[in-house]
């Protein structure tokens, strides 16, 4: 056996994996059932906290046993472009992000990991100092990426994985 299937094997056996896990799999129930629910439940949240519809393409909160994915956000500023700035999009960003946070039970507190995309790297400072202000108990493991543009006009988009308690 060579080393290219043994690879292709290792890769069949984790996507059966995960499959099975129901990482792949959907099943939404209402807000008031999210951490009541049977573990290993899938659940789609809209940004109210209320089962998705199942024509939404990308759901905002999703949650499965006791953590929490928040999908990117971005600022779509609407605005003259020669008024964006880093920060007032990274305020506006975060704002969504916490409230999604909070939408599916947790706290900034609880975040345990994020995912930053800038149009341009030099804007890292400037959303450095508006994130560190979300985060007054220390910060999550997070990543820091520029890329080519992102939809909507944002200058940042960002998203999260959460812990949330079971209650």
């Amino acid at each position: 056996m060579n080393i290219h299937s043994t690879r292709r094997a290792f890769a069949v056996r984790c996507a059966s994996l995960l499959s099975g896990l129901g990482i792949t799999a959907a099943v939404s129930t209402p807000r008031a059932f999210a951490r009541s629910s049977s573990p290993g439940q899938v659940r789609k949240l809209n940004s109210e906290g209320k089962p998705g519809s199942e024509k939404e393409v990308i759901m905002p909160v999703v949650m499965y046993n006791d953590v929490l994915y928040v999908s990117g956000q971005g600022a779509h500023d609407t605005r003259d472009a020669k008024e964006w700035t880093i920060e007032s999009h990274t305020k506006v960003v975060m704002d969504k992000i916490q409230k999604l946070v909070e939408v599916g039970g947790g706290t900034m507190d609880s975040v345990l990991q994020v995912n930053v995309y800038l149009v341009k790297i030099e804007d890292w400072d400037g959303m450095h100092k508006v994130f560190a202000t979300y985060f007054p108990h220390g910060g999550p493991a997070r990543t820091t990426v520029a890329v080519a543009a992102l939809p909507g006009n944002s200058l940042v988009e960002i998203n999260c994985i959460a812990a949330v308690a079971r209650k």
